[in-house]
């Protein structure tokens, strides 16, 4: 951790105190002439001590923060050698669906999911997956979580890239998932391989064994579904629910099906110290080496500012006593 001075040059603002203790003195002086030539006592010394100290911790303070310091701290990341992860997410429409107008709709609380379980995962490579009726890798297993974060915020959306057709009512096609082996997604020589899929499950009619065969393959991906999904919710337009959707009650049992053939478990999406442990059993340990490195910065400046009016404050609020 080091402190460095945008600007340094700024403490020479707090040189701009030397005015007003220049004429405190002046007047203070001046004032203990009259009070002798009157026979009065001279004002005791602590009386203008206050004062002098809130000027001069006043001037300090804005000089520290016009030369604009800085809080840098650098840690090294530990990154996992022999594991990566892949995050699918479904965007198909029907992750539009909400309970009702102003809540959060599936594909927010996915993506919400996906960053906290990415940040529970901070020493293994994750990368970003769409899902429709076909997988489609956006980022490939990256230590950066930066880069996570921001690939997961702007390059995934509702049919972003749309479904091969435009007339089917449900585009979600699990089986497509096939693609994350037969594509190659993770690299040559990981040894431990995990997928994580954000979906509400309202898929097409799924060939399980075939998905199960594909991932069981040496080496084997272990397999994570976190289900978005509520009974009520509906896809709304322009305020009102779409009449050519409703949730599909089959939902949960064609991801716990799946489940079952591929080794995998399936988990509510508030589910998520549940889910957290099944990945990192999935994942279980392994070497790591130092990737890169984390710079942490904080301006204290606003701080500093903010401080500067105390002594002020003092000062008056002492004066209307």
């Amino acid at each position: 951790m080091s402190l460095t001075f945008l600007t340094p040059l700024g403490a020479v603002l707090a040189i701009g105190a030397v005015i007003p203790l220049a004429a405190l003195v002046a007047v203070r002086r001046r004032a203990n002439r009259v009070r002798r030539v009157v026979g009065l006592s001279a004002t005791r010394a602590h009386r203008v001590a206050l004062p002098l100290a809130a000027l001069l911790s006043a001037a300090a303070l804005l000089g520290l923060a016009a030369a604009q310091p800085i809080l840098e701290s650098i840690s090294t990341r530990r990154v996992r050698t022999d594991a990566e992860a892949f995050f699918v997410v479904d965007v198909s429409r029907s992750m539009l669906a909400q309970a009702d107008g102003g809540s959060a709709m599936r594909i927010d609380r996915a993506k919400a999911v996906a960053s906290e379980l990415r940040a529970r995962l901070s020493d293994v490579p994750v990368g970003i997956a769409s899902l429709t009726d076909r997988a489609l890798p956006h980022l490939f297993p990256s230590p950066d979580i930066e880069v996570f974060q921001a690939t997961l915020d702007r390059s995934l959306g509702i049919e972003q890239p749309p479904p091969r057709s435009s007339f089917l009512t449900n585009a979600t096609k699990l089986d497509s998932l096939a693609a994350i082996r037969s594509q190659r997604f993770f690299s040559p020589t990981t040894e431990r391989r995990l997928v994580v899929v954000f979906t509400d499950g309202e898929s097409q009619p799924v060939a399980g064994a075939r998905l199960g065969t594909l991932f069981k393959r040496d080496p084997p991906i272990a397999i994570v579904f976190v289900h978005v999904w509520g009974e009520n919710e509906r896809v709304y337009s322009k305020g009102a629910p779409e009449p050519q959707y409703l949730p599909d009650p089959s939902a949960r049992a064609i991801l716990d099906s799946l489940a079952a053939s591929t080794g995998g478990a399936v988990f509510p999406e508030r589910s998520l110290e549940s889910a957290t442990r099944r990945m990192r059993r999935a994942l279980g340990s392994g070497p790591t080496v130092a990737e890169g490195q984390h710079r942490g910065r904080e301006a204290i400046a606003p701080y500093l500012a903010f401080a500067a009016f105390l002594p002020i404050g003092l000062l008056l609020w002492r004066r209307d006593r």
